[in-house]
């Protein structure tokens, strides 16, 4: 990256033509590279203020002083208050991902407890995604764990059936659940249907925070059923109150409330997130943001609110590890897309500080474990780079293998790997366009995988980095094919190995194959062969998912889809005709009239569509 004196000066200097006509609003800006790429989105009260304070780079950090060598424009959005400019703020990271923001990762959503409101007897079960279903949810959940967990135990509180509707219709008689008293096997008629919506009703009050209430509601009707001597009703209500207190074990006096905690180590930043809804932990999930090292945990804790809070509901309270000055105007911009009053607060004494010191121990624990994983991992790579013979320490490895049954639906497939692992959101799929090629030949495929890579990565122009090292599943023919594709294009600098199981195809005996050098095996101990056999595998397996998918999707696909006129109901009745897309082809005109919905227009074109009139 270049940070020479002369960039960093042209940076400064447009940023200086910027601020100079920017008026003194909130709003927010953008940092622009050459390519048109965002670097950088911030925030201001003041604008102009806020915008000048770049210019003297002296003052900043050395990441952002990177920043600015590398600005070449800025976008500027005024808004009505500096809480709809932290709003759009959170927006924009999120959306742009700026190389230069604290950012968070895998950021996926979170699940629910979901009551179905379709059917006679509601189903208790995990939900993820849109809320499009007709019924109540309860969440979410920060753990998909807790919310399993959570679900077994209403199951024995509440005797609840979460088998699905298809299952529930074709019972004959009750399953395992009811014999381990987990559900009242609404299915074959143990239970009317009032008392199972009693049942229903229950559990969402307890989900609701009402869970002291359900429990003396029980015992009142557990001693009832005492005094007049039915013994083995008064039984089941027993074990579902003692299995409403171990629910009530994850119970803590803090109602609706989100624990938000930061733990710093070696430049590396953790957060941990404990969730809590009703007095029930919902679990706690923890990240490890990108871009944090020179932040303190104040704009951390800033930062992670705006960004997760945009897709996810905020509870009435936030309890953070650090002191927000921004803390008014972020309760203030929460409020702007909820109904209800939400307070941040640092706690300094008493159950909340304890809460929040709880979170802490969880995510200084959670940083030494992911410290120790990373060094485990760092000193893998240090061991391929030796062993490869590098000169730089590897950032980026890429992984290549094809898919393919006899040559038909072959797929190309590459992984990525790096310091943090496995780089997921970077994997791509290269479906083989060659229609010149033999089928079945892995060389070519890959020859052709390769080139299309390798074009797009130079006509980027470096504003995509180069891998280190290019690992081949396969031997000395995918290498010399490697070889040939790199000369053609001039690519240099880039190491590329092929690794191939021995003779016996045992794990354990891949032999590696390095240009100009004779073929070798590792100690089937050694870990830096177990790390290239974990790359190896995840390509592999990645390129059996895309062929699969690629050819599912072939085998739902009929010749009858290219012909004009032919939606999905009319293709429906010639299948349902003729019983496959050959029979339609040999068809005459009068019988393919025959089918419903097919007048004699469209049984011509059809008919010329097979034979080419």
């Amino acid at each position: 990256m270049d940070q020479s004196p002369e960039s960093l000066a042209a940076g400064r200097n447009i940023i200086r033509r910027y601020s100079d006509g920017l008026p003194g609003s909130p709003g927010v800006y953008r940092m622009i590279d050459a390519g048109g790429n965002v670097l950088y989105v911030g925030k201001a009260k003041h604008l102009r203020n806020r915008v000048s304070s770049y210019v003297n780079v002296a003052a900043l950090g050395a990441r952002m002083q990177v920043m600015i060598a590398q600005t070449a424009s800025m976008d500027i959005v005024t808004t009505r208050s500096e809480a709809e400019a932290l709003l759009l703020e959170a927006n924009l990271i999120k959306k742009f991902s700026p190389r230069y923001n604290i950012l968070l990762k895998d950021d996926k959503s979170f699940p629910f407890i979901f009551f179905s409101g379709d059917h006679e007897f509601s189903r208790l079960s995990k939900h993820r995604g849109a809320k499009t279903k007709k019924g109540k949810y309860f969440g979410p959940f920060v753990a998909a764990g807790a919310v399993g967990e959570t679900i077994t135990l209403l199951e024995k509180a509440f005797l609840l059936r979460s088998c699905s509707d298809n299952i529930f219709k074709n019972r004959t008689r009750p399953c395992m659940l009811y014999q381990i008293k987990r559900c009242s096997a609404p299915c074959v008629g143990k239970i009317k249907k009032d008392d199972y919506d009693g049942l229903v009703a229950q559990a969402q009050a307890f989900l609701s925070g009402k869970s002291r209430q359900v429990q003396e509601a029980l015992i009142a009707h557990m001693q009832s059923l005492s005094l007049k001597m039915h013994y083995e009703k008064a039984r089941i209500i027993r074990d579902r109150i003692r299995a409403l207190a171990q629910v009530q074990q994850h119970h803590v006096a803090l109602g609706d409330a989100d624990i938000i905690a930061v733990a710093r180590e070696r430049n590396v930043c953790c957060i941990q997130l404990f969730s809590y809804r009703a007095g029930i932990n919902y679990g706690n999930r923890t990240w490890f943001p990108v871009g944090a090292a020179q932040a303190d945990d104040a704009e951390i804790i800033r930062n992670f609110i705006g960004q997760h809070y945009q897709s996810h509901p905020a509870p009435a309270l936030i309890l953070t590890s650090a002191m927000l000055e921004e803390a008014a105007l972020l309760e203030e911009a929460l409020r702007m897309s909820s109904d209800y009053k939400i307070d941040i607060v640092h706690p300094l004494r008493g159950d909340k500080r304890e809460a929040v010191e709880q979170a802490l121990r969880n995510a200084h624990e959670a940083l030494a474990r992911h410290l120790s994983v990373h060094a485990t991992q760092a000193a893998v790579l240090e061991g391929v780079q030796k062993l490869f013979g590098l000169d730089e320490v590897l950032e980026r490895i890429e992984v290549y293998d094809n898919s393919h049954i006899s040559g038909t639906h072959p797929v190309g497939a590459m992984i990525v790997a790096g310091a943090e692992g496995f780089i997921k959101n970077e994997y791509r799929k290269f479906n083989i366009k060659r229609e010149d090629m033999t089928p079945g030949d892995d060389y070519a495929m890959l020859r052709e995988v390769l080139t299309r890579r390798f074009k797009k990565l130079q006509e980027m122009d470096g504003d995509v980095k180069m891998p280190d090292l290019v690992l081949i599943d396969g031997g000395a023919g995918q290498v010399s094919a490697a070889a040939q594709v790199f000369a053609d294009l001039g690519v240099q600098g880039v190491c590329y190995v092929g690794i191939a199981k021995g003779p016996d195809r045992n794990a354990g005996r891949e032999q590696f194959f390095v240009p100009g050098k004779e073929p070798f095996q590792l100690p089937e101990n050694d870990p830096v062969l177990h790390f290239l056999q974990r790359l190896r595998d995840e390509a592999h397996r990645f390129a059996i998912g895309a062929h699969r998918d690629k050819r599912s999707k072939t085998m739902h696909q009929s010749e009858l889809d290219a012909i004009p006129f032919i939606g999905p109901g009319r293709k429906k009745a010639l299948l349902h005709h003729f019983g496959s897309a050959k029979a339609v082809a040999a068809a005459g005109i009068e019988d393919i009239q025959k089918v419903e919905g097919i007048s004699k227009s469209t049984a011509k074109v059809i008919y010329e569509y097979f034979h080419g009139e």
